[in-house]
């Protein structure tokens, strides 16, 4: 592995040496109200410019966001020119159902799928998989595969999904989605860079050589943050929360202390071999453009 403390005491500041080759891609969700359905929208466009590699859009829980989520990456597709990549999961539908809604993406000229086991149902506690259905992403790979030549991304975990035992059971399942015809595997959020490079080792001890992007999520609000990684097993590091303390109503300062956190990160990756960066922009785009600037992946100049 690549030791990136040393690389950067040899090239001296993070931010020195111009930055051209960095590709991203970023992640939205569906919206539930036509004031969000503009702020998505805005975003969308704003982020647009940057030319990403795909941009995903999140599957509810259950199922629960099925047609929005469908409406919204067929509308990416015919009024942007942008890739949309839709996120299909496990639960709430038999595999007919999940077949047939892999069929349309595919009769809609989708040509990208991010396949995930998914969360239980509101109001459950542990995942159970739907009678008749994918039991979990590994098959739910397969079947995508099987209807049509997709480009597959799967989850990845450098903490250990909250539901596996122990790492080399969690690993050996990524292997199995990769093995089922996967593509790439793009990590949940973290913000220690040494738990992604110590991540890779492990799955290259695995024999897994799909890419491994970095998930990034800026945060625009530490109690919403703390939330999310309750329930992803993601640990927050204590240095992050005092640098939120504070800030409370302070929205302006903390975007610029979010955007400054999230720019170090993806320079200290960049710096350790990275290329390619997976943005959770929660439908905001300032943070994220902020961040792409830094990272060196801008808007063309007339933009």
């Amino acid at each position: 592995m690549m030791d990136f403390n040393d690389t950067l005491a040899r090239s001296g500041s993070l931010f020195a040496a111009p930055i051209t080759d960095a590709n991203v891609s970023f992640e939205f969700f569906p919206p539930k109200t036509p004031k969000m359905e503009e702020t998505l929208w805005s975003s969308i466009k704003k982020l647009e410019v940057l030319n990403p590699s795909f941009v995903s859009v999140t599957y509810g829980a259950g199922g629960s966001t099925r047609e929005r989520t469908h409406n919204t990456v067929k509308r990416i597709l015919d009024e942007t020119s942008l890739k949309p990549a839709a996120h299909l999961t496990c639960v709430g539908a038999t595999r007919d159902e999940v077949d047939a809604v892999i069929q349309d993406y595919k009769d809609a000229g989708v040509s990208s799928i991010v396949a995930l086991r998914g969360d239980p149902p509101e109001g459950a506690n542990r995942y159970e998989p739907h009678p008749g259905g994918y039991a979990n992403a590994e098959e739910l790979v397969a079947g995508i595969k099987a209807i049509g030549d997709f480009d597959i991304s799967v989850g990845a975990y450098p903490e250990i999904h909250p539901d596996s035992p122990n790492l080399a059971a969690d690993l050996d399942n990524l292997k199995r989605k990769i093995d089922a015809g996967a593509n790439r595997a793009i990590t949940q959020f973290f913000f220690e860079p040494d738990q992604y490079f110590r991540f890779l080792d492990h799955c290259q001890s695995f024999g897994i050589d799909v890419p491994i992007v970095p998930g990034i999520l800026p945060v625009s609000n530490f109690k919403t943050l703390k939330n999310f990684a309750g329930s992803t097993g993601a640990t927050v590091p204590e240095w992050l929360g005092h640098l939120f303390e504070g800030l409370d109503d302070r929205p302006d300062t903390r975007a610029l202390v979010a955007a400054t956190v999230a720019g170090e990160l993806c320079r200290k990756l960049y710096a350790g071999g990275v290329r390619d960066f997976h943005f959770y922009t929660l439908n905001r785009a300032d943070l994220t453009f902020a961040v792409c600037h830094m990272l060196g992946h801008r808007a063309p100049a007339s933009q």
